[in-house]
């Protein structure tokens, strides 16, 4: 199968990618097209699935074929990754009804979170979904849907996600993968890899759940009308795919157990692959892409968000240079952080800006910059929202080892790792060393990696060492790991003696 490609897209929040990959993980082809998030309204976050999933899913896909020119009857399989996870209902045609509920940044069902961990007891849905309820969970979203937007609930035949919306459009079928469906908390039950009556009861009819399906099975084939609109050969293999983070993980080179990937994307997001499944109320344990392997996840709900924040609302210089033709704003705003010193002068940033997932499970936590002064500058704040992401990830990485999942490998991969001062700085923060992969193409290239496994090119996952080599590894510095310790815990000390008043702004902000 020489003369045969892989093809991998994934939908990202601000961004969508895609590749063609040989039989021996070259890379052949790469694109990438920019969209728009919505926000209708504070702590609400969609995407039209449509003009935003579809569209950009069949625009990449011609654009690979092409400008390959690779024939669209080599395309010996097709893996497709998104953003989750997300709550999209469609009809019985598979029309979608609403926009798409987006994943933890997307706060609305706290009411139902709450209301479900007291019908069904939090201490339960522990033991039988390996996750508390929080804003990531799907659950609690399908719940609010049901009970907010009636007039859709009752057109809704299935409630499909981001990777499941595009195998649909493909193939026709309505599938989940397994690791996506884990994050469907509390409908899965982890110990059958099967959707549990008891917990969908109070949330919604079985029957509007998709079929379950392993990430790099084979689920169906391109039909005569996603032929048309993608180029792709009629009846070309699709597997079911992932989330983003999980097709992410594969990319760095997650392939054996205590691997932990650190994905620098628009939210920070986290997996480190284990043997048995972990319990704890500050983390997500998960089945991960095969029967076998387990997942410990973890995710902050800002990261290269804040970094777009700071670019559009503080940047307008970086931004006019670059579009003069200057280097990119980001590149620049590094540079400008570069002469801030460690410790930012004394400043210290809070990066809920969009409320905290792990370890925290805070809807209503909000950004903050403690210690301004008059004398502060940009490079200052900037600097300062690098180091408050820092510290959220040495705080998520203390609570694995908390939990007794201490990780053994760091493999860094996302937007952020273009970014070498954030990259040390983290290191410094944590103390650990992080390894970048030779192939940054992130998320779309584990889907390629899925298709390959799925058309029997690869073995499974752990033998993905031939696809994935290191770049560069990142050494923690000894005495700035020593100095950012105490900004570390004032970091710690500040969410907690300032969440009561937060919230009561937050409340006040709804």
């Amino acid at each position: 199968m020489a003369d045969t490609y892989l093809l991998g897209i994934d939908i990202g929040t601000y961004e969508s990618k895609g590749v063609l990959v040989d039989p021996s993980g070259e890379v052949t082809a790469s694109a990438a097209l920019g969209h728009d998030l919505s926000m209708p309204r504070p702590g609400w976050f969609e995407h039209d699935a449509e003009a935003v999933w579809w569209r950009d899913f069949t625009l990449l896909c011609r654009r690979l074929l092409a400008e390959s020119g690779v024939p669209p009857q080599r395309i010996a399989a097709v893996g497709c990754s998104a953003i989750a996870p997300c709550v999209l209902p469609v009809d019985a045609a598979g029309t979608p009804l609403r926009p798409a509920i987006l994943y933890g940044i997307d706060t609305r069902a706290s009411a139902e979170v709450a209301e479900l961990e007291q019908a069904l007891g939090a201490e339960r849905i522990l033991a039988h979904s390996a996750v508390r309820l929080s804003a990531q969970a799907a659950g609690p979203k399908i719940l609010w849907l049901r009970r907010h937007e009636p007039e859709v609930w009752a057109r809704t035949a299935t409630i499909l996600t981001g990777n499941g919306y595009l195998v649909f459009k493909l193939t026709g079928e309505r599938t989940i993968d397994v690791y996506t469906a884990t994050a469907y908390a509390p409908l899965l039950d982890l110990s059958t890899a099967a959707w549990s009556p008891a917990m969908a009861q109070p949330i919604t009819p079985l029957e509007r759940l998709p079929r379950l399906a392993w990430s790099s099975e084979i689920v169906g084939r391109v039909t005569a009308q996603a032929a048309q609109e993608t180029g792709l050969a009629l009846g070309t293999p699709v597997v079911a795919g992932t989330a983003d983070a999980a097709a992410e993980a594969l990319s760095a080179g997650v392939s054996r157990f205590g691997d932990l990937m650190v994905m620098y994307g628009s939210t920070i997001f986290f997996i480190e692959k284990a043997e048995r499944l972990v319990l704890t109320d500050q983390l997500w344990g998960a089945l991960f892409l095969e029967p076998g392997a387990f997942a410990v996840a973890a995710g902050m709900s800002t990261g290269g968000a804040l970094t777009r924040w700071f670019r559009d609302q503080l940047a307008p210089q970086e931004r006019a240079a670059e579009a003069a033709g200057g280097p990119p704003a980001y590149a620049a705003l590094a540079e400008l952080a570069a002469g801030s010193p460690l410790g930012a002068h004394g400043l210290i940033a809070l990066p809920y800006f969009a409320g905290e997932r792990t370890p925290l499970n805070d809807p209503l936590a909000r950004g903050m910059f403690a210690g301004l002064t008059l004398s502060h500058t940009r490079a200052d704040l900037y600097r300062a929202l690098l180091e408050g992401v820092g510290y959220g990830i040495r705080h998520n990485i203390e609570a694995m080892v908390g939990a007794g999942a201490p990780p053994q490998r760091l493999l860094a991969v996302g937007g952020g790792t273009q970014n070498p001062l954030w990259l040390q700085i983290v290191s410094d923060i944590t103390g650990l060393a992080q390894s970048v992969p030779a192939r940054r193409q992130g998320a779309c290239y584990g889907d390629a990696i899925l298709a390959a496994i799925g058309a029997g090119l690869l073995d499974g996952t752990s033998q993905i060492g031939g696809w994935v080599r290191p770049e560069l590894t990142i050494e923690p510095n000894a005495q700035a790991h020593e100095r950012y310790g105490e900004y570390y815990a004032l970091y710690r000390e500040l969410y907690e003696c300032s969440a009561p008043a937060v919230h009561r702004l937050a409340r006040l902000g709804l």
